[in-house]
């Protein structure tokens, strides 16, 4: 790597990538950083604004559109090259030290911290004017490093840093941002009740797709407290981690019916239906055959769809209001969330093999070659590195 160009990977429109170079970042923002990329995963977001489907936050203040050209990558494990302190020290968002040489995450979302979401909503960024990393910043935008498929990145210094922990291998610390929206099966838990609604320790769960946000959200909801775990996935391969990670029936989608699906998850739930119903497979179309799956009363988790996929056909009175169904749409995580799971990834690393959601590497130039990959049934997270 030299610190005369930085070579990246640049989605210049839907179905092209293009290996280009640009200059080394200058400092100068007081809190700004230059980190050297270790590794950076391909995320669904990414395959979908591939296909050119990148519309994002729709019908919210903050909508928008992918602004093409852009170096993807946000869920991103480096290491801090420099830092513009002029005037003082540089910390973390849980107030510990930063220096050079530290190994740390971040969260791609920067807010703006004045809209009324920014003041009455902490800890969820559902902020008005919401920016990421890696899909809404141009890379034609100085000082353009503004994604992780590339040898380094520029960090504004609104943006949340998180020291990862010591003896945390690059491979298990890229997980963080992606497993942190696992949060979403924490919300189910903050709306328990003593009329058993939301999620509480020995309910059924049914994850619908095991990539990798499904793997997190069982990994969540297993150490939450979850009784049976039920995963369904077109992937033999994706099943099996999903073992590992303590998934109890296994149901692979290609070999089974949407009614045979539905009638195993009454049959091991005494006719109800499951408890917590995580959608996870980014097609809208898992929507209802998930909702029939779901007791009266149960909760449906949506998490697979932060960009625009469509639409499907719902009879709202069959599916929510006559099983009175708790539905919880989720389109982000809550930069808050980042310290426990890595936290939890630290602590359950014997539990769990986290080393090995990683499964395939790509270097920058084989950055287009990666993302079609990270399609395929036998992966499960694909990483670009520099």
């Amino acid at each position: 790597m030299s610190h005369n160009k930085v070579k990246a990977a640049v989605m210049t429109g839907p179905g092209r990538i293009e290996i280009q170079k640009f200059p080394y970042p200058v400092l100068y923002e007081e809190g700004s950083m230059i980190v050297r990329m270790e590794m950076s995963g391909v995320c669904g977001t990414d395959k979908h604004t591939f296909e050119g489907r990148s519309k994002q936050y729709a019908g919210t203040p903050a909508e928008t559109d992918t602004p093409f050209p852009i170096i993807p990558g946000h869920e991103n494990v480096c290491i801090i090259e420099e830092i513009c302190q002029k005037s003082g020290k540089k910390f973390d968002f849980y107030g510990q030290e930063l220096k050079v040489g530290d190994r740390i995450t971040m969260c791609p979302d920067i807010i703006c911290g004045k809209c009324w979401y920014c003041r009455n909503t902490f800890g969820y960024p559902w902020c008005e004017h919401i920016k990421a990393y890696g899909n809404a910043y141009s890379s034609i935008q100085s000082p353009y490093l503004f994604g992780g498929w590339a040898e380094y990145m520029y960090l504004m210094p609104e943006t949340f840093v998180y020291k990862v922990p010591d003896g945390m291998k690059p491979d298990v610390a890229v997980l963080t941002e992606l497993f942190t929206v696992s949060y979403a099966v924490d919300r189910a838990k903050e709306v328990y009740s003593l009329a058993n609604e939301g999620f509480g320790a020995g309910d059924t769960v049914v994850v619908q797709g095991v990539g990798p946000l499904g793997l997190g959200c069982l990994f969540k909801s297993r150490v939450l407290g979850a009784g049976d775990i039920i995963a369904i996935d077109k992937s033999d391969f994706r099943l099996n981690m999903a073992k590992d990670f303590g998934a109890d029936y296994l149901l692979n989608f290609n070999n089974s019916s949407k009614e045979e699906r539905i009638a195993i998850v009454k049959d091991k739930t005494h006719g109800r239906g499951a408890d917590i119903v995580v959608e996870c497979t980014g097609s809208p179309q898992a929507l209802v055959e998930g909702l029939e799956m779901l007791r009266k009363g149960g909760t449906y988790i949506e998490a697979g769809n932060f960009v625009d996929t469509g639409t499907v056909e719902l009879n709202v009175n069959r599916y929510l209001c006559a099983k009175n169904v708790r539905l919880i749409g989720v389109s982000n995580h809550p930069f808050t969330h980042y310290g426990p799971v890595l936290k939890l990834m630290d602590k359950y690393s014997k539990t769990f093999p986290f080393d090995k959601v990683v499964t395939h590497h790509y270097k920058i130039d084989e950055a287009e070659a990666g993302l079609k990959k990270s399609v395929e049934l036998d992966t499960m997270k694909v990483v670009i590195e520099p």
